[in-house]
């Protein structure tokens, strides 16, 4: 079972894009009954929304772009190295549009979080909710799941449902899904970071 170390536990999240899973991360991390404080905000894109959002709220961040290194192997070493300065507990992929590979994913083991939108195993990759919808679902979804060496096939750490409505298209479901990710996401994490947890095979349990 993975140990929290400290008091509130250190959280560092990676974001791509323009940081909403942040955003409710560093609400979620306003209360101290939450148990965990975001120390520091990593992407890989210069300029990323989320990088904003972290400086709005003083919390520190960081840029390793993948273009700065000669492979890919290379980059992730860096970005390991960037990651652990920060001492976290846990590190939350909030819209992280990279694969991490074997270094980060062994240093950070069991300690990775990161979110999808849907209702994994169904419909992995980045046109889930677009495959959900051409699949013609009734029920869609978001899954916070740990993070493996495969592409959204990491051990299962809570799921939400979401109803397909009748008009829905691609933006307005994933609009839903979305709020029901941010709201699931600050919940996890929160439980993680207060309870523990235990992976076992596939199972993984959070009081």
């Amino acid at each position: 079972m993975p140990s929290i170390e400290q008091a509130p536990a250190r959280v560092v999240v990676l974001a791509s894009g323009a940081g909403s899973n942040l955003v409710a991360l560093l609400a979620a991390s306003a209360d101290p009954a939450y148990g965990a404080e975001v120390v520091a905000v990593g992407s890989d894109v210069e300029h990323a929304p989320a990088l904003d959002r972290a400086t709005e709220r003083g919390v520190a961040s960081f840029v390793e772009p993948l273009s700065a290194h000669p492979d890919r192997a290379s980059w992730n070493r860096a970005l390991a190295d960037r990651v652990a300065a920060h001492r976290p507990d846990l590190v939350v992929c909030a819209g992280f549009m990279r694969i991490l590979g074997a270094t980060f994913l062994q240093r950070f083991s069991e300690r990775i979080v990161n979110t999808h939108p849907a209702l994994l195993p169904a419909f992995p990759g980045v046109h889930a909710v677009r495959d959900a919808l051409a699949y013609g679902v009734r029920v869609s979804g978001v899954t916070v799941h740990l993070v493996d060496a495969g592409v959204d096939t990491g051990p299962v750490l809570d799921q939400r449902a979401v109803p397909v409505l009748a008009d829905d298209d691609e933006a307005s479901l994933h609009a839903r899904i979305k709020d029901a990710e941010h709201e699931l996401l600050a919940d996890v994490v929160g439980r993680m970071v207060r309870g523990g947890w235990t992976v076992t095979g596939r199972k993984v349990t959070i009081p």
